[in-house]
């Protein structure tokens, strides 16, 4: 995502409204929009994180992740791991209980996550893998656990005498 465009458009602004203040304020400002353009794009990117963080915590376990690639920002977004064996016909289940999640409930929360360095370290690794955050890797594990069993949630078990496995494992 090219932020150029917003950064001049917001100069553009800022030159009309000098414009209104006569020369000396028209020099202001052209002396101001330089310097702005860091600033700008900082405060952009800050707006853009945080309506990933909105957005990744609608769709948990799914997320949308915000990188820079030189100066522009690209959004990643990573979908809710699809279950298995879809084919396959579940067991009855038992009533269905509400999700983790509440849809209405867009507000995010701050939390001191106090782990072991080698737990830390193996949870940074497994992000690292899936190519998301520490948080959005955190926030898909809580949320996944939070759901209430499925088949492909449920553990193996053994349906036959055989010695072979059906089912669904977890």
């Amino acid at each position: 995502m090219d932020l150029t465009r917003y950064v001049d458009e917001l100069q553009n602004q800022l030159g009309t409204a000098a414009a209104a203040g006569g020369d000396e304020a028209r020099e202001i400002a052209d002396r101001l929009t330089a310097p702005l353009d860091a600033a700008v794009r900082l405060v952009l990117l800050e707006a853009l994180s945080t309506a990933a963080n909105e957005i990744t915590a609608e769709l948990a376990p799914g997320s949308v992740d915000v990188r820079l690639r030189g100066r522009d920002p690209e959004f990643v977004v990573t979908p809710a791991p699809a279950p298995a064996f879809e084919d396959a016909e579940p067991p009855t289940a038992e009533p269905a209980r509400p999700t983790a999640l509440d849809p209405d409930d867009i507000s995010t929360s701050r939390t001191t996550l106090r782990l072991p360095d080698q737990l830390k370290a193996q949870v940074e690794a497994a992000a690292a893998r899936e190519g998301v955050s520490l948080n959005t890797w955190l926030v898909r594990a809580v949320a996944a656990a939070l759901l209430p069993a499925t088949p492909s949630r449920a553990t193996a078990r053994n349906t036959s005498t055989s010695g072979r496995l059906t089912g669904w494992v977890r």
